[in-house]
């Protein structure tokens, strides 16, 4: 089996996770090039032991990969998708897959004239805790699912401000984090209906909000509410339940409560609150059966997929009309805030 060779475009901090991810695949893939219009990136490629390229039209003349991985901030993420597509590549690009819906779609109508996969890297997808709890949703053990509850909630450090680009929405916590919140809350419970929300940029000024809190109507009928900050103090979200990252210091404490009408569920570190054999209603003592779980590496997973779609073998996890789906839900939010109506998807 020949490797599939892959190419980087963005060499920031997630485009590096990806290299780190492709350096420990062991499903026959291959670090080509490396592509940034920032002069300092090239550190990176030299480091990696590939060519370096300051833009994406040199590189995918110069080596003509298999696949292309986008990992550039989300505004700068159209040009590169389209040239990599144009040039025969596959493409596995960064969340969200677009900063607006049009370009979205621009993306998966130029995947299908050019007969070529475009994967998004929601990459919490690849956990085994999201696919067991959508599972547990799916397959009816919690009953009815009647009702979602979630949070997100981390104080950035102030050096974390400090570029202009992280002032405005496109940076914001709603575009930034929610996203991946949103993505995971669509694959366990379904697909959307409806969103109402709020949200506010008291806290520091700046065009991005500082909070946000909305309410979801899932087609099944089930009913959500989630509320996000990245200037709020608390041990509630993804990254702190799970210690996904080594930045983020692990608490352990979990972030979504999913309630159906015979369980409920505990999310992301497992834990199944039911009744037993007796019958499902406050009369009777709830029982925790905690399901422990590893982390896994989701990123290498990630690339290990892109390879497989690449060579044929499987469907997009999240193909370019799902993460389409999740973005829509999520700028909602937005539109929902500022016109102060709910929103039907």
């Amino acid at each position: 089996m020949s490797s599939v060779r892959l190419a980087l475009v963005g060499a920031g901090v997630i485009g590096r996770r990806h290299l780190g991810a492709i350096q420990r695949s062991s499903a026959g893939v291959e670090l080509v090039g490396v592509a940034d219009p920032v002069p300092a990136a090239e550190s990176v490629a030299r480091e990696a032991g590939v060519p370096f390229f300051s833009d994406t039209e040199s590189l995918m003349s110069a080596l003509k990969p298999d696949g292309v991985i986008v990992a550039t901030p989300t505004e700068h993420h159209l040009q590169p998708t389209l040239t990599a597509l144009d040039a025969g590549a596959h493409v596995l690009v960064e969340k969200p897959i677009m900063p607006t819906l049009e370009q979205a779609e621009t993306v998966i109508a130029a995947s299908n004239s050019t007969g070529r996969q475009v994967l998004v890297g929601h990459h919490r997808r690849y956990y085994s805790q999201v696919h067991k709890a959508h599972e547990l949703v799916q397959g009816g053990v919690l009953g009815q699912l009647i009702t979602v509850s979630g949070q997100w909630n981390m104080r950035k450090n102030a050096a974390y401000y400090e570029p202009q680009w992280r002032h405005k929405w496109q940076a914001g916590p709603i575009v930034t984090n929610l996203i991946h919140d949103m993505d995971a809350l669509r694959y366990i419970c379904g697909d959307v209906a409806s969103i109402s929300g709020e949200t506010s940029n008291d806290s520091l000024g700046f065009e991005k909000e500082d909070a946000a809190a909305l309410i979801i109507r899932f087609k099944s009928g089930a009913l959500g509410t989630f509320i996000l900050s990245d200037q709020a103090t608390s041990p509630w979200s993804w990254e702190y339940a799970t210690g996904e990252t080594e930045f983020f210091p692990k608490t352990g404490q979990n972030a979504m409560y999913f309630s159906g009408s015979k369980a409920a569920l505990e999310f992301p570190n497992l834990a199944l609150w039911h009744h037993g054999d007796n019958t499902a209603d406050w009369n009777h003592p709830l029982q925790r059966q905690e399901m422990p779980m590893r982390l896994d590496d989701a990123f290498m997973l990630q690339v290990d997929h892109f390879c497989a779609v690449i060579r044929g073998e499987l469907p997009p996890r999240v193909s370019a009309q799902d993460a389409t789906d999740t973005l829509k839900a999520t700028l909602a939010v937005f539109e929902s805030a500022n016109s102060g109506q709910r929103v039907k998807l």
